[in-house]
C-alpha cells in the first residue's frame, strides 16, 4: 500500500493529466452548449500540455547550452517538448478563436447555443 502511494506520488503529475483529460472529454460529450463544448476542448489541450512537460521534466537538468572550456558534465534537458508545447499552445488559441467565431455565427444565424435545437432547427429546414 505505502508503495502505491509512493508511485501514485511520484507520477502525479500524469495522474493529474489523464484526470483532466477525462473531464474534458466528458465535458465535451455531455453538454449540448457548444460554449461548454469548447471549454472541454481546452480542457484537454492543457491535459496534453501538462503530461507533455511532466515528460520533459529533467531533475537539476540545464538548458542545452554548451560552453566552451567547461570539463564537468551536467545533465541537459531536452527543448523538444518545450517547442511542442509552445506550438500547441499557439494551435490551441487559434482553434479557440476560429471556434468562437463560429459559435457567434452560429448564435447570429439559428438564435441558441444547444446543439440539439441547432439539429432540430436544421431538420426542419431541409
Amino acid at each position: 500500500m505505502i508503495d502505491t502511494l509512493a508511485n501514485l506520488f511520484h507520477n502525479f503529475y500524469y495522474l493529474t493529466a489523464m484526470i483532466l483529460f477525462v473531464i474534458g472529454f466528458h465535458t465535451l460529450l455531455t453538454h449540448n452548449n457548444l460554449i461548454k463544448k469548447v471549454m472541454g476542448m481546452n480542457i484537454m489541450d492543457v491535459a496534453i500540455f501538462l503530461l507533455l512537460v511532466s515528460v520533459g521534466y529533467v531533475q537539476g537538468g540545464r538548458a542545452p547550452i554548451f560552453e566552451a572550456g567547461a570539463g564537468s558534465v551536467h545533465t541537459y534537458v531536452n527543448p523538444l517538448p518545450s517547442a511542442l508545447i509552445l506550438t500547441g499552445i499557439v494551435v490551441a488559441v487559434s482553434v479557440t478563436a476560429f471556434a468562437l467565431a463560429l459559435i457567434t455565427k452560429v448564435y447570429q444565424h439559428y438564435g441558441t447555443l444547444d446543439a440539439e435545437e441547432i439539429m432540430q432547427i436544421r431538420s426542419r429546414e431541409l
